[in-house]
């Protein structure tokens, strides 16, 4: 009963946002509703659900987008972008824009959560598809992939290290090993994929906000070395604080003030802030200008703000509700093999609650105990569990409204995009664990 609950839930978002195109935020809040009470809540503990959802999604993602939107708005309307752009084509030339992409998303990736990452490197996709006339599809989704791929498989992001440590897995081999198998996974579900003919069909548009539709000339730009500094600042700063909280002594002051100053939300702070003087004050503008500039970019994000926020109260009411640990006791006593078995429970957790992190722990709690009783390598089955959790991302999941707006996309042209580039990741780093099984 709770799993057809579940699909008659995202059916009902389905229609109400394809068929009658009811706003996405008052969907999601209907449909979160109705499945709380229709699930056996409370009336009062359904509400209590929603809010808690609403509030635990957006107290971090309202500072790290509102940040990134600033941030974003300062490096495209000074031509900070365009200038980066601009070298990246030179080097690599059109015909390899891909691969500047991936290398830029991996890169950014593995010490970034995936939003802050996403809203760090988004106006750059935008001006190098512009730039060049590329469709933006071609130029954002390897970029995309990148980031999803180290999101869901490697440490030191939040569901790969907390399942590595729940099961005593060695983090540096768990690094290694998701290395070697997030390769062919972004190269088949980001480039390869961006090129195949449905993908081509699709005409995503960039937020206006988020590039600057006028060619500048070179003296009008930044120049190369501040363009870069500023535009990846939060990835310098996060990065450091990554190294510094493994070098420096765990309680030592220093470590305390580089884990402050590499947090995303200080690490954006930072970056607007020096973006401000970098593009903007020395570049000759008045504070008023640049602070026009940046209220600009935040009434763009509102609505992104709000759909985002309906899907975290869903994933919410989906947990409260009991839903995932439902679904995994029905699988849990399956035959499979360990590595197979995670990978299957954390895809149905993600179907149906939405959220990598959450479908990821959950099924880390499931397994964790038939994996040292079978004496499966836990590094592998890290990697199962978090490629599992990637699957199959659709309504329920924030990330994928995200793409959605920022890419201007119908919900159908959504799902033929995201969810199919979300699957092939997961599905590709099945296949990595299982072949990688069998020489380790």
């Amino acid at each position: 009963m709770p799993l057809l609950i579940v699909l008659l839930g995202i059916l009902l978002l389905f229609i109400l946002i394809a068929k009658f195109k009811l706003n996405a935020f008052i969907s999601f809040i209907i449909v979160s509703l109705f499945v709380g009470i229709t699930g056996g809540m409370e009336l009062l503990t359904v509400i209590d659900s929603i809010q808690k959802g609403i509030g635990n999604t957006l107290g971090f993602l309202v500072l790290i987008l509102g940040l990134g939107a600033m941030l974003g708005k300062l490096v495209a309307d000074s031509g900070a972008a365009q200038q980066i752009t601009g070298k990246l084509v030179e080097k690599f030339g059109r015909k390899n824009i891909q691969w500047a992409v991936v290398l830029t998303g991996f890169i950014v990736g593995i010490p970034m959560f995936y939003s802050v990452g996403f809203v760090i490197l988004i106006p750059l996709v935008f001006t190098v598809a512009i730039s060049t006339r590329m469709p933006l599809l071609y130029v954002g989704l390897p970029m995309i992939a990148s980031l999803s791929v180290t999101h869901g498989y490697l440490p030191p992001h939040p569901a790969p290290t907390a399942i590595a440590d729940q099961f005593n897995a060695d983090i540096g081999k768990t690094l290694l090993y998701g290395i070697v198998i997030a390769v062919p996974a972004i190269v088949i579900a980001g480039p390869l994929l961006s090129r195949t003919k449905w993908m081509q069909r699709v005409n995503a548009t960039p937020l206006k906000e988020f590039y600057n539709a006028q060619e500048l000339e070179e003296d009008q730009m930044p120049g190369m070395g501040i363009s870069i500094f500023t535009a990846l600042l939060p990835v310098i700063l996060i990065g450091i604080a990554t190294l510094g909280s493994h070098f420096l002594p765990k309680e030592s002051v220093a470590v305390t003030i580089v884990n402050f100053i590499g947090n995303p939300v200080i690490a954006m702070l930072i970056a607007v802030l020096v973006a401000i003087y970098t593009l903007g004050l020395s570049r000759g503008k008045k504070m008023p200008e640049v602070m026009d500039s940046l209220s600009t970019s935040i009434s763009s994000i509102t609505m992104v703000l709000l759909i985002i926020a309906g899907a975290g109260a869903l994933k919410q009411i989906l947990v409260d509700s009991g839903v995932s640990d439902y679904i995994a006791d029905l699988i849990k006593g399956s035959s499979l093999s360990p590595l197979l078995l995670a990978w299957l429970i954390a895809t149905v957790i993600r179907v149906c609650v939405g959220s990598a992190t959450v479908a990821g722990l959950t099924t880390a709690g499931i397994v964790s105990s038939l994996a040292q009783s079978q004496g499966v390598n836990t590094e592998l089955m890290v990697l199962a569990i978090g490629s599992g959790s990637l699957m199959l991302s659709h309504v329920n999941d924030s990330g994928f409204w995200l793409f959605k707006e920022y890419f201007n996309l119908s919900v159908k042209e959504t799902l033929s995009t995201w969810t199919v580039m979300e699957t092939t990741v997961g599905v590709m780093g099945l296949i990595g664990v299982l072949v990688m099984n069998l020489f380790v």
